[in-house]
């Protein structure tokens, strides 16, 4: 997209965390912010904000998993701003860490649920309707750092992310010749409150059923770096190293802005991607390559969706 302001921005899981950095974001860049999110208090929070700052905004309680509610959301929102042109699919939760197999049915279908049927849901509501109005537009899912390069002990965390990629890739090559933009948002540490928010939003009755299925305690924090002084009362501060959720806004800006595939927020998760991609490569078997099935089965082989990634500046450069 070439210009946002005036433009109106429809944002799930937006009243608190990275949504609401994303929503500050849209809202600074002149955009009117629809804030979709299940949690009213989250909602009633944060639109003062908005309107101390003058920026158009506009609350809606959305559980994203609910077809008939999503699609209702989306014809409020269009009587409240007119056209949608941005959609972000934000919402996301976690559930405790432990391997697949130690899981239970309940934490799956709630993870895949919001993770991936409320993106899916946001996408076949509100896509169609940014393509029927003609103007620029674009679509922005929320994955994960862990989406790519994953984490263990997380299988459905990291399984959720991972299709959210997929998904987003493949919209990006369907929108192709359109004027609507696709991207994958795999945000690394940002200072949030998943934990908080995934258990606020889980059904009670899930709550009820799972009550063994307790959260692994966290992982005792690492040694601070040499040179640090460690001991008691003396704790290294990690403050520093998680992004803000408005700057963490201000790149998904600028993804939709330059039309990115990728948007990425910490260089530091470099290295273990490309060590991931590396082993891909070498896995493939060391043999000839039939020409012919290449050019028969070029849609399978190759696909020209990833040569459209640049490399971004730092940002504000």
């Amino acid at each position: 997209m070439k210009e946002l302001k005036g433009k109106t921005a429809f944002i799930t899981g937006g009243a608190s965390g990275i949504g609401l950095g994303i929503a500050k974001a849209c809202g600074k860049a002149g955009m009117n912010v629809i804030i979709a999110d299940m949690r009213q208090s989250a909602i009633d929070e944060a639109l003062p904000y908005f309107k101390e700052k003058g920026w158009p905004v506009y609350g809606i309680r959305l559980d994203v998993t609910d077809r008939e509610a999503y699609a209702a959301a989306a014809d409020e929102a269009e009587a409240a701003f007119g056209k949608i042109h941005v959609l972000v699919n934000n919402a996301g939760v976690e559930v405790p860490s432990h391997p697949l197999w130690e899981s239970t049915y309940n934490d799956c279908d709630f993870i895949i649920g919001v993770n991936i049927k409320g993106i899916i849901n946001g996408i076949i509501n509100i896509v169609p309707r940014i393509l029927a109005h003609g103007e620029e537009g674009h679509v922005v899912s929320t994955s994960s750092q862990s989406g790519l390069s994953v984490v263990p002990g997380f299988t459905l965390y990291n399984m959720t992310k991972a299709a959210v990629a997929a998904m987003m890739e493949t919209v990006a090559s369907d929108l192709k010749g359109t004027n609507v933009g696709a991207s994958a948002f795999f945000p690394g540490p940002v200072q949030g409150n998943l934990s908080k928010s995934s258990l606020e939003v889980r059904p009670d009755s899930l709550k009820n059923a799972d009550a063994p299925a307790k959260a692994a305690p966290p992982p005792p924090p690492p040694p601070p770096p040499a040179g640090d002084k460690a001991g008691p009362g003396n704790f290294f501060d990690f403050s520093n190293l998680f992004m803000s959720a408005e700057e963490a806004g201000e790149r998904v800006i600028r993804g939709i802005l330059r039309g990115d595939l990728y948007i990425m927020t910490h260089s530091e998760f470099r290295n273990g991607v490309k060590a991931k991609c590396d082993a891909l490569v070498r896995s493939f078997p060391d043999q000839p390559v039939n020409e012919t099935m290449m050019k028969l089965f070029s849609m399978l082989t190759y696909n020209p969706v990833y040569d459209t990634q640049t490399t971004p500046p730092a940002l504000g450069k």
